[in-house]
């Protein structure tokens, strides 16, 4: 599988090299496919932490969608997803409580949150109301990601394209789940924006008895401004959870609470900067990560003649709740090369360190390499 993954990652790269920027994906004025090719290659070097090998593994993802509107307010949207590998991510091969890869792997294609589904992502209707230019209400209903519409950030929310550490893509101290029923609103009025969530999951991905469905709901408040320097957005995030997460001694169910801010403010041309901070407000339950405090810069490729290029720098500090996790600290910075209008390269380095409250703190590198294809 290992040998599988760096070939099928170096012929995406092959590919890359002597495609054009040509690719056609609009079949009409109404219907389009789209989606994201991507290999990923990462290697982590770690220290402290003895059971666990300093290596290298792979992914290969393919995720396809389509998209059918009807008309100017209507879209109908399936999306899915195929992988090889499940790379660092694979159970007992990282240290780490955080994964270095915060996308989908091979694995999470299968049995999507215990409905016996695989494959099938994401699949939804959205009627908009367009009361004005400036005023406008979208309602969706079917399977869909809450990640699609909370929690955004336009420097830190895009695995494929930005960072690659699940700490500085979404909060994941807010657990938004993703490929599950559940409804959207999407309420937007000249520079104020309200977005809701709420979604029936089939499962809280614990094991054993303590595996059940339990309901998600979300609400998210934004507000965008342009002061001179560039575009800014600011968001206000509270979310919750029904009793779906087992306590500390796995005795009973819990709720989740957590409040979270992201914010996103354009510095110019060249710089932007981006904090997210969130917080969980319940005790009781087992929390691996309670409060989040990331934050970072993106340099544009502007500065060396190349505007679609990129550098991305990110720090999140990750404080436990009541495990033996003390805190976690992942520092990132990537450089994103863009072939053309499709095809990127992506070099990234991660530092991460788990601060236990006893016994071995393991720290470590990981080195990764990205090719990803969007059409």
């Amino acid at each position: 599988m290992k040998k599988a993954g760096l070939v099928l990652l170096w012929a995406i790269l092959g590919i890359a090299f002597h495609a054009g920027s040509g690719f056609s994906y609009e079949i009409n004025d109404k219907f389009s496919i789209g989606g994201v090719v991507a290999g990923i290659y990462q290697y982590q070097s770690i220290s402290d932490e003895p059971g666990y090998e300093s290596e290298g593994r792979g992914i290969l993802i393919f995720e396809p969608e389509v998209s059918f509107t009807p008309t100017e307010n209507d879209e109908f949207f399936v999306k899915l997803g195929f992988g090889a590998g499940n790379g660092l991510n694979e159970e007992g091969r990282s240290p780490f409580v955080l994964a270095p890869w915060a996308g989908n792997v091979q694995d999470d294609y299968k049995d999507i949150n215990g409905r016996n589904r695989d494959y099938l992502l994401t699949a939804w209707y959205k009627h908009t109301f367009q009361f004005s230019q400036d005023h406008t209400l979208g309602i969706s209903g079917g399977i869909i990601d809450a990640t699609d519409y909370l929690d955004e950030n336009a420097f830190a929310n895009d695995e494929y394209t930005q960072f690659m550490n699940e700490a500085l893509v979404n909060g994941p101290n807010s657990f938004l789940p993703s490929y599950d029923i559940g409804g959207a609103v999407e309420w937007q009025i000249g520079s104020f924006s309200v977005k809701g969530v709420a979604m029936a999951m089939g499962s809280n991905g614990e094991k054993g008895e303590l595996d059940e469905p339990y309901n998600f709901y979300g609400i998210q408040f934004g507000y965008t401004l342009d002061f001179g320097l560039g575009e800014g957005n600011y968001r206000l995030l509270l979310d919750t959870h029904s009793s779906g997460f087992s306590n500390v001694t796995g005795t009973k169910m819990e709720p989740m609470t957590c409040t979270l801010i992201s914010f996103d403010q354009q510095l110019g041309e060249i710089l932007g900067a981006w904090l997210r901070f969130g917080w969980q407000l319940e005790d009781e339950v087992g929390l691996v990560c309670k409060d989040l405090y990331s934050g970072g810069l993106n340099i544009a490729g502007d500065l060396w003649g190349r505007s679609d290029d990129n550098i991305g720098i990110g720090y999140a500090h990750l404080r436990s709740g009541n495990l033996d996790l003390d805190h976690t600290d992942v520092f990132e910075v990537y450089g994103r090369f863009a072939l053309n209008n499709i095809f990127a390269i992506t070099g990234d380095i991660q530092y991460m360190k788990d601060s236990t409250k006893e016994g071995d703190s393991p720290n470590g590198w990981i080195f990764g390499l990205r090719a990803t294809a969007e059409f």
